[in-house]
């Protein structure tokens, strides 16, 4: 693991080297990604799928390698099961909307977890509102582990899909989702997996967990921005009408009627991302020459080190002590602001996250108005835990007398 291969990683930041622990909110890119891109911009750069001239099929060539590079990377079934989105965010709107527009009725649950970042809660919500249906939320105890013997009282006969993250991205808990989707579809009840903290910490196979859904960005696991993939297995994304009107997704057009393409076709309207979609072959095809198992082994390391050293500092609370959590530590010094421990790290050239993280209702529930987030990736080192260590102890001794 080179951190040579991450030229961002190079920049100061007020006159100090960058320490980067905002990994959580985007992870940064390779330097591969970053020349795959760019030479499909200067060599290839076409629209897709509609061109009979060469740089099209070409470009489309190397749009469909990404989508069975996914297939691979997450042991899908098919590549007709995987759809491109723009992130996690509208993957999880898609299934929202389409999904509740066809199976969800007046007096229905959707059932979600009191972690749940903004993207899987306001989304079910509109749903709710539209549909006249319940939202139902399991909650978590005190260490950020969901409460786990609620769960059988939770999933009722009314209860149409479960909508759970699998990766907190503000507590750092990994939620027992195999569990969950065993005992949701006993029930016959539908399961949507929230992977977006997921797929840069360990290996996912959406065959071995049997989710119905799995939603994911690509800038959380080193690959661009403006890319995500939503996996729906084949006969629900098949019974599912179209997210968006426009191109691509149509077989026939007439002002009379309208039919529709084939799967995966039917929910990728209008011109896709390509570039970026190349991209994020090329960060999976990172991931897995260094490994997914040495990459969360690692993660796990800076984490153990990490927690170790910033409990030996006198003031400090944690937020999110599962026994089984990712790189990522929520903290707060007693008495001070997030937001302020966020500023004087960052004279110091640390990137942290301050704030909510998009889960206010976690916030709400410990009764802070957020955290200093500090999340780890596959360059982070043991050396830049010990200076941010030292940062944070030094914002406390400035703050304390504020």
């Amino acid at each position: 693991m080179n951190r040579d291969d991450f030229p961002i990683l190079k920049r100061t930041i007020h006159n100090r080297q960058l320490v980067y622990f905002d990994n959580a909110a985007t992870t940064q890119k390779p330097q591969t990604v970053i020349e795959v891109m760019s030479r499909y911009y200067a060599h290839f750069n076409s629209n897709i799928h509609r061109g009979v001239h060469g740089l099209s099929q070409e470009a489309t060539a190397l749009f469909e390698e990404t989508r069975d590079c996914v297939r691979k990377f997450i042991n899908a079934p098919s590549n007709q099961e995987i759809i491109f989105t723009r992130g996690t965010t509208e993957a999880i709107n898609l299934v929202a909307s389409s999904f509740g527009k066809t199976f969800i009725n007046e007096g229905d649950e959707i059932l979600i977890t009191e972690m749940e970042h903004h993207s899987n809660i306001v989304p079910w919500q509109w749903v709710c509102e539209e549909k006249e249906a319940f939202l139902k939320v399991l909650p978590f105890n005190e260490k950020g582990v969901l409460c786990m013997d609620l769960l059988d009282d939770f999933l009722t006969e009314k209860t149409k899909i479960v909508a759970v993250t699998h990766t907190s991205n503000a507590l750092g808990t990994i939620n027992d989702i195999k569990t969950i989707i065993d005992k949701a579809h006993a029930k016959n009840i539908l399961v949507l997996i929230d992977g977006a903290q997921a797929l840069s910490h360990e290996k996912i196979d959406v065959q071995a967990l049997d989710c119905d859904f799995f939603a994911f960005s690509g800038h959380k696991m080193y690959a661009p921005m403006g890319v995500g993939v939503l996996y729906g297995k084949e006969n629900l994304l098949n019974a599912m009408p179209p997210y968006q009107g426009g191109g691509e997704m149509v077989q026939h057009v007439s002002f009379e009627k309208t039919t529709y393409n084939e799967l995966p076709y039917k929910f990728e309207a209008g011109t896709p991302s390509v570039g970026d979609v190349v991209g994020l072959k090329s960060a999976i095809d990172y991931i897995e020459n260094i490994g997914i198992e040495n990459i969360a082994n690692y993660q796990q390391e800076l984490l153990q080190y990490a927690t170790k050293r910033l409990s030996q500092l006198d003031g400090i609370e944690f937020y999110g002590t599962a026994p089984h959590k990712a790189a990522i530590i929520s903290f707060n010094l007693k008495g001070i602001h997030p937001f302020d421990v966020g500023t004087i790290l960052d004279q110091y050239g640390i990137a942290v996250r301050t704030g909510h993280h998009c889960t206010q209702p976690i916030m709400t529930k410990f009764g802070i108005p957020g955290t200093v987030r500090a999340s780890f990736a596959l360059y982070n080192t043991f050396e830049e835990i010990d200076f941010f260590v030292m940062a944070v102890n030094k914002a406390k001794e400035m703050l304390a007398f504020l």
